[in-house]
């Protein structure tokens, strides 16, 4: 008696169903925060600080896969933390907080000294140039889930104004 096997539908106990079930929702779990991550966070630094002074800037680029908003921020070098904007108001330079900061899909938005930056208020220390800085990033996408991306912020001299020049004879690829 030949028997075709190929057309006999495969029959798993209940629990080898259960497992098969339990794995592929596990591998789930961790591939859904990977595809949710959609911003890149790049160059970011913290301008240094004197000894009295309780208040500084935060500095990066963000790029959003798709438009997105980053609309908070904390971190546990500072008592307070806030989206700021820096702009001409009447030939006069404001700065103020602000609800969010748009994320267009695929543009890069920098947060820079005299513009748009991260405001840490209530430091308790001095913010030295090579200390690391945590800061918790909240961002929500166009369909209102939010996620928090993890940066580490390095402390730069307290006149620093941008991303580090490169050394002498060290052109860009």
């Amino acid at each position: 008696m030949s028997q075709n096997l190929a057309a006999r539908p495969v029959r798993r106990p209940a629990r080898a169903r259960a497992v098969a079930s339990l794995s592929l929702a596990a591998a789930l779990a961790v591939v859904a925060p990977l595809a949710a991550a959609q911003v890149t966070v790049s160059e970011p630094w913290v301008r240094g600080t004197v000894a009295p002074q309780k208040a500084t800037g935060a500095f990066m680029k963000l790029t959003s896969k798709t438009d997105a908003a980053l609309v908070s921020a904390a971190s546990p070098a500072a008592k307070q933390v806030e989206i700021h904007e820096m702009a001409m108001v009447d030939n006069v330079m404001r700065m103020r907080p602000i609800r969010e900061l748009a994320l267009p899909a695929g543009k890069e938005v920098e947060l820079r000294p005299g513009s748009y930056h991260v405001m840490l208020m209530g430091i308790d220390h001095q913010l030295k140039q090579g200390e690391v800085i945590p800061i918790t990033l909240t961002i929500r996408d166009r369909d209102g889930k939010t996620q928090t991306v993890e940066v580490k912020a390095e402390v730069r001299e307290l006149a620093a104004q941008g991303a580090p020049k490169q050394p002498a004879g060290m052109g860009r690829h």
